[in-house]
């Protein structure tokens, strides 16, 4: 009743088709929800995302919810997540992998979600890191930390939007550095970020967390390109 009241003033709206939501509805309707490539990756043990850093960085496990095309659902939901400030989008997001990993036995073992960090110079230009709701669900749902500043970007590296996906494999001038090593000792780390092309930024964040001793990685990602 509440809800409907505000409705009437302050109408929900879908995030990715714009539509108005029912009463019943959240986030996304149902129709676009119906619509959305997911994966199930996590479900049909598959190893794409695996095969996307195979040679360059080892990990446990990885997973992607979506498919990611252009002129897609999935690419308004990003949009608008990362530019628009919709960062209902991320918890939502973060909700339903949470919800699907916590079942499976190869996330049950995850002590740390660490997200992909932005340069402290995007993150005040935009005010969030697109990908932190997104991992704090999931570390609620796997009964895990969740720790934000593990990571530092000490690069501000230009916007991926409109780089062609050579420019992305040869993105070097992506650095991290690690802020304390002694706290993912001995950790199963979940890294989290929006989206999977080429995997260098992963790959580069991976490299930085194998300095601390006996840690495991796996990858989580909003969607796979």
């Amino acid at each position: 009743m509440f809800k409907s009241i505000v409705n009437l003033f302050f109408p929900e709206v879908c995030y990715a088709c714009l539509n108005l939501l029912s009463d019943n509805e959240k986030t996304i309707c149902i129709d676009c929800r119906h619509n959305l490539p997911v994966t199930n990756f996590h479900f049909n043990h598959d190893d794409t995302v695996e095969k996307v850093l195979y040679g360059r960085a080892k990990i446990e496990n990885g997973t992607a919810l979506f498919r990611f095309e252009k002129k897609s659902i999935v690419q308004q939901l990003i949009h608008r997540l990362k530019y628009k400030g919709y960062e209902n989008i991320g918890s939502f997001l973060g909700d339903w992998l949470g919800g699907e990993l916590k079942n499976l036995v190869p996330y049950k073992s995850i002590d740390i979600v660490i997200p992909v960090p932005l340069h402290k110079k995007k993150l005040k230009k935009r005010g969030y890191n697109q990908t932190a709701k997104f991992g704090q669900q999931i570390a609620k749902a796997l009964n895990a930390d969740y720790k934000a500043d593990a990571l530092l970007k000490i690069t501000a590296s230009k916007s991926q939007v409109n780089k062609k996906r050579l420019a992305r494999w040869n993105n070097s001038d992506e650095l991290f550095t690690l802020v304390d090593s002694k706290y993912i000792e001995n950790k199963h780390i979940l890294l989290v970020d929006d989206i999977i092309t080429t995997g260098a930024t992963l790959e580069a964040c991976i490299a930085v967390l194998n300095q601390a001793k006996n840690i495991k990685i796996s990858i989580a990602t909003m969607a796979i390109a």
